[in-house]
């Protein structure tokens, strides 16, 4: 399964550094790419293991705004 997020809020290489971490430690993603420019996460996961939710979830839990 693919996802493509918008978050509003990533500003610096930091945030971009912080989200990749919150998503690419949960168990069933395989692939992430953060974008700073485009203010865009995809994410390639098994949505056996994890749903769309809870990769949301995530991203809102490390602070950030999901559009």
């Amino acid at each position: 399964m693919k996802s493509l997020f918008k978050v509003s809020s990533m500003k610096t290489l930091e945030d971009v550094s912080n989200v990749r971490n919150a998503i690419s430690n949960m168990e069933g993603v395989i692939a992430c790419q953060v974008s700073l420019e485009k203010g865009e996460v995809n994410v390639v996961y098994d949505d056996f293991f994890i749903k769309e939710d809870d990769l949301i979830l995530s991203i809102e839990d490390s602070g950030y705004s999901v559009l």
